[in-house]
Formats: C-alpha cells, sequence, structure tokens
C-alpha cells in the first residue's frame, strides 16, 4: 500500500514539473501582441499634411514601423542601455540577477535591475503592478514570449511599444518628437540620448536637466562601443555631438474641423484607424483663419468679437475649410465653441428656401407681392413684420422681393404656402435643429424665429447651387486601418432633389441679380463680385448674429460673425459684417481661376413683361424689362394700367392683397387634396386662412361650406377643418363697419 502511494506521488509530481515545463513554452496570443491599442490615430489634410495626431488607446502617440525602418545605431544603444545579453539569454537573464543580488548585499540597497529587454516587454503589454508574484509571472511570460517570437520580433515589440516621455511611444514617435526626424535617420549620439529616456523618463526628460541626460548618453555610448556597435572613431565623433533636442511642436491644426471629424467616428473606426486622410484644404484653411482675424480686429470696436466660415466644394459635398471661431485657444471669447456648428438665429437666410418652394407652387419671378402694412396670425396672436429699412414698398415683383430681402412679402408667401411645407423642406434637407413642430415657429419661421447652424444653411445652398440637388458634406477622403490595410474609398453620398432645376436657377439668378438688391444694399456692395455668384445675407433680432451666405458654380461659402455670449453687436448688419468677409473668401477661392457661369435649364424661357404689373407689356407700359419663366408659366394676360391706375392696387393681381375686403388665402380656388392611406385622418386636415383687408379687423368670421355655417373663429380667422371625400365650395363671412361681406368662393375637391 505505501508503496503504491509513493508510486501515485512520484506520477503527480512528474505531471506537475510537465506541465510547468510544458507552461514556459505555451505561444502567447495574437491579440497580446496586437499594436492597435498603443497605435494613435494620424489626421491629414486631403493632400497629406499633417492635422493632428489623436492619442491612443492607451493615451500616447505612436507609429508603429519595422525593425528595417530603425537605425542600427537605435538598436545598439537599446541593447547596451538595457540587456547587453539580449541577443543570447531566453527571456530571463539568469547572470544578469546574480549581478544585480551581489550589488544590491554588498552596498545594502539596489544598485542596477535585471529585467531583460523581454521583460520590460512583458510589462508593456500586461501592465503588472511591481510586486514579487507579478515579478514571477513577468519572468514566466518572458520565456514564453522567447518561444513564440524572434530576437527581431521582440526587438520590434519592445521599440514600437516603450515610453519615451511627452506621450511618446515607441522610437518612431520619440524621434520625430525630439529631432524631427524619423527613426532611421537616427545618429549614434541621438540614438543614446533616446535610448536613456525610458529607464526613467521624468529624471532625464530632456529641458530638465541636460547635464544629467548627457552624462548617461555617454554612458551609453561607450557601452555601444564594447559591444561592437560603434568604432573608435565614431565613438569619438558621438562624444564630442553636442545636445540638439528640437522637441517639435505638436501639430494642431484646423482644430475644429478635426474634433468634427473625430466625433463623427465610430467606436470601431476610432480604434480602427492609423490615418484618415480627410477633405479638409490646409493652405485654404490657414488663409481663411488670417481673414476672418482680420476682419474681425477691424470690427472689434463695434462689440465683434467671433466668427466661423465654411467653405464647401459644390460638386463633391466636401468640406475644404471649416473655422469655427478666430481663436480656438482664446478662453475670454469662448474659442473652443464652434461656431460652424453653434444654434443661431439665422435672420433673412432661410428666405430664398421660401421663394424656392413659392416657385414650385406656381409662382414666377414676375408675381406681384404686397409690401404694405399686415398683421399675421401666430400662436402668440398676431404680428407684423417690418423692413430693415423701416419702408414699405407696394406692390414688387418676387424678383426684387427676394433680392432686396424684404420682410412682409416673404411671410405673405409663407402664409399663403403654409409654414409647414417649408418645415418639411427644412427637415428633408437635414435641419437637424429645429426640433419642434411647425406650428411653434409659424410663419417666422422664414424670417429665421428658428435656431440652426452654419453648416446646415451651407448644405442647404449648395443643394441650390447644384440645381436642387441635396446631398450632406463629406469630409473623409481615405482611410488606413491600423494593421495596414487602406480602407476602400468612401463612396459620395447619394444627391436627393429636394428643389426643381428651374426653381434652383431662379434663386440663383435672383440672389446674383445685382440690380434687383440695389433699392437694400446699393450699387457697390460686398456681394457684387467680378464673377457670377449668388448671395444673401442675414441679420437676426438686436444685431446678435450677422450672416453671409452664398454660391459660385464651384463653392459654396457660409460666414457668420458675432458673440458666443449672446451679446449684442453694434448696428452691425449682415452687408456690413459678415458680407466683406464672405467676399474676401469668394476672392480668394475664385479670384484667379476661370470665370465660371451657373448653368441654366434647357426649360426656360426669357419674356418682357411690363416692369410695374409683371404682366405682358400693353402700349401703355412705360418700359418693359426680361424676365425668365417656366415653359409653362410664362404670363398671358396683357397689362391691365391701360385700364387702371398703377397707384391703384387694385389694379393688380397681387399675393398677400386683394380687391377684396375679406379674402381666402388658402385652400386655392381649384386646389385638389388627397386623403393619405396610411396617415391617421386626425392628422390630415387642411388649416384654412382668410385675410382681412379692412379696419378695424372684425371679432370673427364665419367659414360656410356649400352655403352652410360650418365654424366661427376668432383672430387670426384660421380654421382646422378634418379633410372628407367630396368637392367643396368655401366662403367666408364677416360683419365690417356693420355691414356684412363675403369672399370670392372657392371651389376644392378631396380624393380618396
Amino acid at each position: 500500500m505505501i508503496r503504491i502511494r509513493k508510486r501515485t506521488g512520484y506520477r503527480l509530481l512528474g505531471a506537475a514539473v510537465l506541465a510547468a515545463a510544458v507552461s514556459f513554452i505555451l505561444p502567447i496570443p495574437k491579440r497580446r501582441l496586437s499594436p492597435l491599442p498603443v497605435l494613435s490615430l494620424n489626421l491629414l489634410d486631403r493632400s497629406g499634411r499633417p492635422l493632428r495626431e489623436v492619442l491612443s488607446d492607451e493615451g500616447g502617440r505612436c507609429r508603429w514601423v519595422t525593425l528595417s525602418e530603425i537605425s542600427p545605431y537605435a538598436v545598439g544603444a537599446v541593447i547596451a542601455a538595457e540587456d547587453r545579453r539580449f541577443p543570447v539569454h531566453g527571456g530571463v537573464d539568469v547572470y544578469a540577477i546574480g549581478r544585480a543580488l551581489a550589488q544590491a548585499v554588498r552596498r545594502g540597497r539596489v544598485v542596477s535591475g535585471a529585467s531583460t529587454i523581454t521583460q520590460q516587454l512583458v510589462r508593456n503589454i500586461y501592465h503588472f503592478p511591481r510586486t514579487i508574484s507579478a515579478k514571477i509571472a513577468e519572468s514566466w511570460l518572458a520565456v514564453r514570449i522567447e518561444h513564440t517570437l524572434s530576437k527581431e520580433e521582440i526587438l520590434t515589440q519592445y521599440l514600437n511599444r516603450i515610453a519615451y516621455g511627452r506621450q511618446a511611444y515607441g522610437l518612431e514617435s520619440a524621434a520625430r518628437f525630439y529631432f524631427d526626424k524619423p527613426a532611421l535617420d537616427l545618429s549614434p549620439a541621438e540614438a543614446a540620448y533616446l535610448a536613456a529616456l525610458p529607464r526613467s523618463p521624468g529624471r532625464f526628460l530632456p529641458g530638465r536637466d541636460s547635464a544629467l541626460l548627457r552624462r548617461r548618453r555617454d554612458v551609453i555610448l561607450r557601452k555601444m562601443a564594447r559591444l561592437g556597435f560603434l568604432s573608435a572613431d565614431a565613438l569619438s565623433r558621438a562624444l564630442a555631438e553636442p545636445v540638439r533636442i528640437t522637441a517639435v511642436t505638436r501639430v494642431f491644426q484646423a482644430p475644429h474641423f478635426v474634433e468634427y471629424v473625430v466625433s463623427g467616428l465610430s467606436p470601431a473606426e476610432r480604434s480602427g484607424y492609423s490615418e484618415i486622410r480627410t477633405t479638409l484644404d490646409l493652405p485654404l484653411q490657414i488663409k481663411v483663419e488670417s481673414l476672418l482675424s482680420g476682419h474681425l480686429r477691424s470690427l472689434e470696436k463695434k462689440g465683434l468679437t467671433n466668427g466661423a466660415v465654411i467653405v464647401l466644394e459644390n460638386e463633391s459635398g466636401a468640406v475644404r475649410a471649416m473655422v469655427g471661431s478666430c481663436d480656438f485657444f482664446d478662453e475670454g471669447h469662448d474659442g473652443q465653441v464652434n461656431g460652424a456648428l453653434s444654434l443661431r438665429q439665422p435672420g433673412s437666410t432661410l428666405k430664398p428656401l421660401t421663394y424656392a418652394l413659392a416657385l414650385e407652387k406656381g409662382m414666377t419671378a414676375a408675381t406681384l407681392i404686397d409690401d404694405a402694412p399686415s398683421e399675421f396670425g401666430s400662436l402668440d396672436g398676431s404680428f407684423a413684420p417690418e423692413n430693415y429699412d423701416e419702408h414699405f414698398h407696394g406692390p414688387v415683383r418676387l424678383r426684387s422681393a427676394l433680392a432686396s430681402s424684404y420682410n412682409v412679402p416673404a411671410v405673405a408667401v409663407l402664409d399663403l404656402l403654409g409654414p409647414d411645407l417649408l418645415f418639411r423642406k427644412l427637415q428633408e434637407m437635414g435641419f437637424r435643429s429645429l426640433q419642434k413642430d411647425a406650428s411653434f415657429y409659424g410663419i417666422g419661421l422664414t424670417l429665421g424665429n428658428g435656431e440652426v447652424t452654419l453648416l446646415e444653411l451651407a448644405r442647404a445652398y449648395a443643394a441650390l447651387a447644384c440645381g436642387g440637388l441635396y446631398k450632406p458634406e463629406r469630409v473623409i477622403e481615405t482611410s488606413v486601418r491600423k494593421d495596414g490595410r487602406p480602407e476602400p474609398k468612401r463612396p459620395s453620398f447619394a444627391a436627393v432633389r429636394v428643389f426643381s432645376a428651374v426653381a434652383s436657377y431662379l434663386v440663383t439668378d435672383i440672389l446674383s441679380d445685382h440690380d434687383a438688391r440695389v433699392p437694400t444694399f446699393g450699387y457697390r456692395g460686398p456681394l457684387n463680385l467680378p464673377f457670377p455668384a449668388a448671395a444673401k445675407t442675414g441679420t437676426s433680432k438686436d444685431f446678435r448674429d450677422n450672416w453671409t451666405i452664398g454660391y459660385t458654380p464651384r463653392y459654396t461659402v457660409a460666414v457668420w460673425v458675432g458673440n458666443f455670449d449672446g451679446s449684442p453687436m453694434h448696428n452691425v448688419s449682415g452687408i456690413t459684417g459678415a458680407g466683406p468677409l464672405f467676399r474676401d473668401v469668394m476672392l480668394l477661392l475664385e479670384g484667379t481661376g476661370p470665370i465660371l457661369s451657373f448653368a441654366e435649364p434647357p426649360d426656360l424661357i426669357r419674356a418682357e413683361i411690363c416692369p410695374v404689373s409683371g404682366e405682358i407689356p400693353s402700349a401703355a407700359c412705360p418700359a418693359t424689362i426680361t424676365e425668365l419663366f417656366d415653359s409653362g408659366s410664362v404670363p398671358r394676360t396683357e397689362c391691365r394700367l391701360t385700364h387702371r391706375s398703377a397707384a391703384d392696387p387694385g389694379a393688380l393681381r397681387l399675393v398677400g392683397r386683394s380687391s377684396d375686403l375679406i379674402q381666402i388665402v388658402f385652400p386655392r380656388d381649384g386646389d385638389v387634396f388627397k386623403i393619405d392611406s396610411i396617415l391617421r385622418t386626425d392628422y390630415q386636415a387642411l388649416n384654412m386662412r382668410v385675410r382681412v383687408a379692412a379696419r378695424p379687423s372684425p371679432e370673427t368670421v364665419e367659414w360656410c361650406m356649400d352655403g352652410v355655417r360650418a365654424s366661427v373663429v376668432g383672430p387670426p380667422f384660421s380654421w382646422g377643418w378634418k379633410l372628407r371625400p367630396g368637392s367643396y365650395i368655401l366662403t367666408a363671412r364677416a360683419a365690417m363697419n356693420g355691414k356684412p361681406v363675403e369672399s370670392r368662393p372657392v371651389k376644392i375637391r378631396v380624393l380618396s
């Protein structure tokens, strides 16, 4: 029995010894040797110029290189400094351990360490604490690594992972930071300097104690000579070489753009890429930054402290420049706020989109709109818009109303269309900043009562420049994964048609019409450029935000100036604030290249009209002008000024005014509606609206359907009617000055 127990014990002991022996030759898992966690992310401009190096998952900067891309002097310096027996030991240097113990016993303190390069590599991979048990595990893993990798592969891992201070990980990153050169070009003296850093980066950090660092360098150089890595002559030259630590400044170009790109990456992309080539044009970016800075200095006395500029390439949607503030590092003026992405009231910059919708719904550039004192209903009651010049201009053509940015016509047009139509179109074009529903903003949306971003506006104007085709912006050209594989080039976003080509071109033609904008902006304003360019200004309430946005066939430029703290400027409008900067950026982009014209759609017709009525000229018209029309919207009625005076607005067919005292403005006569079979019927209703021309306004308006009273409403006299199939005749009635009045009938049809 005793003999059997002994035999079993020997077997167990033998198995344990065998298992322990086998464990030393188990390979290290490949995932542990992956360079991914230590590699940083380099962002470049479109031509490969560095913008910024984003820290790795381990909080450092690292560029992984092969051993052939490292100077042989650097390899020799590391072996001399850290582990002269590296070529011959098996991961743990027993001789070095014995020497270190003997020195410690003789001197009563630790004099030198005994960790090999392989053990230090283990420490960098596993991040063990400095305990006795961890030291044992470190030695065990070091032997396993020696059975997993060759000596060259171990050196490659070590030289790419070791910390050199100042967030530099790996020899390549350290060489570029401290000496502004690749690791392959290091001299013996430079290699010895860098080899001195890993043992104690804080102690030997350049600039703190150069004499201490130089003494350590010289010790390493002499060791290199003894080990055969340096000849006697090379040693003499290296010892005499002066210290030239450059410690180059970390590159951080286009900071707001870089942050925007990084914020758009998924976690997998953020940790999986080593390089991203962006769409940014760095030389252009730097020039635009300089223009913004100089422009703000010129307006400093008017209480203006900041601004933002975006340049989009229309065809590709590429962001070529994004300046988010005057100075990213200016804490006093919130420089790290990105003005390109900040929510601000856009002023009049949404008017072109309103008019584009109107042109699609049957209006023309010659449609007359009444610019007269008017009140419009809103959730807060009613409001009476005024123009920037504090004057009203009577009946004006749509071209003049948009080019001169009159407020009353823009509100009248949206009142006719319905704010829901503009709101849905803005959502379709990516205006995610408008978080409320259409009723919250109402018809004031066209005057900028919502908050949007400069980038959203730039995208919308770029859609007009592209003939009504909308596409999101693009910021990445190509990317490289951390394993060295290039990612396939990202396809351009599919364009979505948001406006017809005709409506887009007509808006473009109006916004580039120097003569049409003269009444408001004069002959020599900053929007008058020596090449075709469409532009629109905007100023928010109390001069808090100032915009100019426009485009050529090649580029869209969006400019905002103001103050991030919301304080108003001193009487600075879009034409005096953002306008001159817009002009300078446009001249920078287009001032030297060939002049391009906007592509005209084939189905446009030029026709002579009366400038007063917008109709076919008669013999009594004082003059004629040429206007652009869609082929189906050319005027067919001869000007009626021969029968009635132009001073009488009843002689003219106007948007926003009628000869009748009460007028149904929506729906229009002949409109046909269709019930959506999917949408809940509760959400399918018409918001019927009237305009009352008499003063004082009546207390109530009576809506009638087929002659029968259907609803009685107070100001603003709108009526929400749920759709149901059939044909109907609508009228509106009211008592004015003691007399009953009734609108002209409007016939509508609802299809199931």
